[in-house]
């Protein structure tokens, strides 16, 4: 059995664990009620904690250049290289090469 099968029968059999084991306390003891807030309060953690931290992304990331200014320097990237390409032929014509 490789290492990753290893890990995903672990998961397994962890995962069914934890499902018996919220099961028997939700039902069969008196903690069904501090279980139940506990399970929302970890939902709600982790919905409001992801909502956040898209929050804080996007509020923290800069703008992202207007497609004008970047077709422009494309533009002045493109006619640099046909220059360039330009150059060296004549420079090749002249030598010889």
């Amino acid at each position: 059995m490789g290492r990753d099968q290893l890990i995903g029968w672990l998961l397994v059999i962890s995962s069914l664990i934890v499902v018996v084991a919220y099961a028997y306390i939700l039902f069969l003891t008196e903690y069904s009620f501090v279980l139940i807030q506990l399970t929302l309060m970890i939902a709600v953690i982790g919905v409001f904690g992801i909502l956040g931290w898209i929050g804080y992304t996007l509020a923290t990331t800069p703008p992202p250049k207007p497609i004008e200014e970047i077709e422009k320097e494309i533009e002045e990237e493109l006619k640099k290289l046909e220059q360039e390409a330009k150059e060296d032929k004549t420079g090749e014509a002249k030598t010889g090469g």
